[in-house]
């Protein structure tokens, strides 16, 4: 039986022109700066998301985190969501590598407002924790794929650095919030300090995540990326998958937002199914079943036994995330799965 995997757009595969590229990159010492390849994939992404200078990392928690740490000093606060990945699924390393804690602010969808940011400032003082910097995410994960409206964000930064407060972007599927705004990643980014975006999720590459910013600040970071383990060697023939998905991969990211809006539309149509289909934005659907006979680990236990993947996200809300090893015949059995298991129920 072929799995339909809808657990996360991370479970992609390179596809064909990648693995060509892979095999036949050029190499060098990345750590000496020497890898071709490499050095192309940072000075594009910077090109593209509009910033002096970027950094190849392994992973989109080491560039987080590497973001983050260029901005602050140990015993700072770092302003975030309260359901943001680095808060919730990033081991605490906020504290364990920069000496920072989060002040974290609930919101419905995951999407901040400069309100609520200033109130939660605070400036250097005795009594307490100076803020060391902003960080918001986009589209938000936890918040079902939400995207920032840019005068939101903008007036985030604008009133940031007015305070002298640097904002940091979790951008891992930034390229899926351009695409649901029609704009480039570049005007998202525009007013932003520093952006860590992963090519290792929609983008499809096989792992690597940039980290971008003020040139001072990346070849800071260059440094610490390798007190991380991250200073890689012949890095190019990760790069070559990497430059493959950031050219060429951002066009069809539609497809997969089509296809989330379909199969939220199909369950919303389900007994026992919660989901607004208007609240669905980019390519992560989050439903809840408390009104059916199972919990989410339940349900994610029988769709699996079903052929189909996917994810328990809470005690009674599941998420499906597409991408484009599901096409849509395989999101429609996945609905179809769904249906029949629920009937069986």
């Amino acid at each position: 039986m072929d799995l339909i995997d809808l657990r996360s757009d991370t479970v992609t595969k390179p596809t064909p022109e990648m693995r060509e590229a892979m095999a036949g990159a050029e190499v060098g010492d990345d750590v000496y700066g020497e890898d071709p390849t490499v050095n192309r994939l940072e000075e594009r992404s910077a090109e593209i998301v509009g910033k002096e200078a970027a950094l190849f990392v392994p992973t989109g928690l080491m560039g987080n985190m590497i973001g983050l740490k260029v901005h602050t000093e140990h015993g700072q606060e770092v302003i975030c969501d309260s359901r943001s990945h680095i808060q919730n699924y990033e081991l605490s390393m906020l504290a364990w590598f920069s000496g920072c804690l989060t002040r974290a602010i609930p919101t419905s969808d995951g999407i901040l407002d400069w309100a609520s940011v200033q109130r939660e400032y605070r400036p250097a003082g005795l009594h307490w924790a100076s803020t060391g910097v902003i960080e918001v995410e986009n589209t938000h994960n936890v918040g079902g794929g939400t995207v920032y409206p840019q005068a939101r964000l903008d007036e985030i930064c604008d009133g940031a650095h007015a305070l002298g407060l640097p904002v940091h972007m979790d951008g891992a599927r930034i390229f899926n919030a351009a695409t649901a705004l029609g704009t480039p990643v570049g005007a998202i980014a525009a007013k932003l300090d520093t952006v860590m975006f992963c090519l290792s999720k929609g983008l499809g590459a096989p792992v690597g995540s940039i980290l971008v910013g003020p040139r001072k600040l990346i070849e800071k970071g260059r440094t610490y990326r390798k007190r991380l383990g991250g200073g890689m060697r012949q890095a190019g023939i990760l790069a070559a998958a990497g430059l493959i998905a950031l050219e060429k991969m951002p066009q069809r990211l539609g497809e997969d937002h089509a296809n989330a809006q379909r199969l939220a539309q199909r369950l919303a149509k389900m007994p026992g199914i919660r989901i607004d289909p208007s609240s669905v934005q980019t390519n992560i659907v989050i439903f809840d079943v408390a009104a059916t006979p199972y919990d989410a680990a339940a349900f994610s236990a029988k769709m699996k036994e079903r052929g189909v993947l996917m994810s328990a996200f809470g005690p009674t809300l599941v998420r499906i995330v597409t991408h484009y090893d599901v096409p849509r015949a395989a999101c429609e059995t996945a609905a179809e799965k769904i249906e029949e298991m629920l009937k069986a129920a």
